[in-house]
């Protein structure tokens, strides 16, 4: 057990709820009605998709641009409010939600923390892109805004409504209609961003990938 490696309920509190890839910006800016179409394309994936499966790679960026971390591992999603990251590298951890709880299992910490959904996810990426089919839900806690085309991707802007919530602000960018990347700055500065690859657009998911145990020998912390 490595015990120089911050507690996972505290690393896990900036990393995990922000997810998140930095986009290059674009040297001609795209048209208004190409900026438009960004938004739509955010309303048509919360009104079309209802599951997803994907790999991950998650860079986190520290405020001051003099530390980063790496990892990778794979994602899945059942709408509304259900979701499962499996950290594999570069430590194995666990981020399940069953809709009512939000479980953060670390392996080698042996280190479980419980925290209802509601208020772990609040206003979050995470949130926003696992909450219910209506596009207008999306918009009850963030004001969403297209950003010019960029990196091959279209790019939109949520800003949470609540300024005492986790984040400053988001960026969620599309490829081709497909969910690609999800960019974070949280309230510490601290930068996140996930890109996805070898997407599944609506797989049959079992209901088991989002129910966890807690194993046995395995502090559990319920916040």
């Amino acid at each position: 057990m490595n015990n120089d490696r911050k507690p996972f309920h505290v690393m896990q509190r900036r990393d995990v709820l922000g997810l998140a890839l930095v986009g290059i910006a674009a040297a001609v800016l795209p048209s208004q009605r190409a900026l438009a179409d960004s938004v739509d394309t955010l309303k048509n994936f919360l009104q079309n998709v209802s599951s997803l499966r994907a790999k991950f790679t998650q860079v986190v960026v520290s405020s001051q641009n003099d530390r980063t971390r790496t990892s990778s591992g794979t994602f899945v999603l059942s709408r509304p409010n259900r979701f499962r990251f499996d950290y594999l590298k570069p430590y194995e951890q666990q981020i399940i939600s069953d809709g009512q709880n939000l479980w953060l299992y670390d392996v080698d910490l042996e280190q479980v923390t419980q925290r209802e959904y509601s208020s772990a996810m609040g206003s979050t990426p995470a949130a926003l892109l696992a909450g219910g089919a209506q596009a207008t839900m999306a918009q009850q806690n963030f004001t969403l805004q297209s950003a010019p085309d960029a990196d091959g991707q279209q790019w939109i802007e949520a800003k949470p409504r609540q300024e005492e919530g986790q984040i400053r602000g988001a960026r969620i960018g599309f490829r081709e209609q497909t969910l690609a990347t999800l960019q974070i700055v949280d309230n510490f500065g601290q930068t996140s961003t996930l890109a996805f690859s070898d997407v599944e657009i609506n797989p049959v998911l079992s209901d088991t990938l989002f129910t966890f145990k807690v194993p046995d020998g395995v502090d559990l912390i319920t916040e």
